[in-house]
């Protein structure tokens, strides 16, 4: 989607897109636990361990502010206001949705209410909420990371370094660190910083083809492995005591921002058909993200019953790209009609240096 600034990346919302539908996948595969399968034919386990759709998401969000903010500074209170229109309308009216119906289920809706405030904090808000509290907490560190981006090329290295030490130390206190890991900042500020990283050593990486197919095809093949060890629920159990948590955010970090880094830079991104509609699906991506939760597994347990039996988890991956298509007028209605009223009171948040 286009930015306050005017710009608009249309590779960038390719990869909106692409995240969408990972994240989208991993839960329709959930009917007859397929999300427990055995690993599947190389390289799907992306998609059996599609949780790693949000890492996605995560990258892309550092990527995409170092970008608008190269040689810039921002006015905080206006990128903060921003962000705030880009996000609350439609996590409101999800919250709103869900406690309606928590209501008339006889459910205590008071401590739904409860949970939603400790969302501020704790990774407690309802459909995928979590991560946007993980993203507002790295909106919270940005103008201190662009402060030492300023004074020190290296100084992303050194945070990101810092945060690997925390989890181990974490770890070693309290056994396991996959919650903190997978649900907070304390695992996603790696995402974010190595995608600030990518677009500032973008350089690099561009036209590096060699360099994006053997990360991608090394990076599949840790995924395969990690599945094999029992992925997300089963390393041996969940929540997770192997160490594997303490880095796997990283891994997921370096590699997203090698390959956005290349797809980014590498090509001159089509306007044509194909193109466009990916893009636009990369527009509704927030919502297709936030609204898919009261769908997704209606849709597959309705394939499940009515079409073919999804026990074999290949079958279920197939419907899941056809399914994910209902997803996309959801996605653009709730785009123009919820999204959209609240971006037109965006303020342009990037200044010059100059102009500060």
């Amino acid at each position: 989607m286009r930015s306050s600034t005017g710009q608009y990346f249309i590779g960038l919302d390719h990869v909106r897109a692409l995240a969408a539908f990972v994240v989208f996948a991993w839960h329709f595969i959930h009917v007859h636990q397929g999300q427990h399968a055995p690993p599947p034919v190389f390289p799907l386990s992306l998609l059996t361990e599609g949780h790693t759709g949000v890492g996605i998401f995560m990258v892309l969000s550092g990527y995409l502010f170092a970008k608008l903010l190269e040689g810039k500074s921002i006015v905080y209170s206006r990128f903060i206001w921003n962000r705030c229109l880009r996000l609350v309308p439609l996590l409101c009216l999800v919250i709103v949705a869900i406690g309606v119906k928590k209501y008339f289920d006889g459910e205590d809706v008071v401590a739904y209410g409860r949970r939603i405030l400790a969302g501020a904090i704790r990774p407690s808000l309802p459909n995928g909420g979590w991560s946007i509290t993980a993203e507002f907490h790295f909106y919270l560190l940005l103008p201190f990371l662009l402060f030492l981006t300023r004074r020190w090329k290296y100084s992303l290295v050194a945070v990101l370094v810092c945060a690997i030490l925390l989890r181990t130390l974490l770890y070693v206190e309290y056994g396991q660190i996959q919650t903190l890991s997978y649900w907070t900042i304390v695992g996603r500020i790696d995402q974010f910083l190595l995608g600030m990283l990518a677009f500032r050593f973008r350089g690099g990486i561009a036209g590096r083809h060699g360099i994006a197919i053997a990360v991608f095809v090394l990076f599949a093949c840790f995924y395969w492995y990690f599945d094999a060890l029992g992925g997300f629920y089963k390393s041996p159990s969940y929540p997770s005591p192997s160490t594997i948590w303490i880095y796997l955010p990283t891994l997921e970090g370096l590699a997203y921002a090698v390959l956005i880094a290349w797809y980014d830079n590498s090509f001159e991104h089509s306007t044509g058909a194909i193109s466009d509609f990916i893009a636009r699906i990369g527009t509704y991506s927030y919502s297709i993200y936030l609204l898919h939760f009261f769908v997704v597994f209606r849709l597959s347990e309705g394939v499940d019953r009515f079409v073919m039996d999804l026990s074999n988890i290949h079958w279920a991956m197939f419907f899941a790209v056809v399914c994910f298509f209902v997803m996309v007028p959801i996605g653009y209605l709730s785009y123009r009609i919820i999204e959209l009223p609240f971006l037109r009171f965006r303020s342009r948040y990037v200044v010059s240096r100059e102009a500060v």
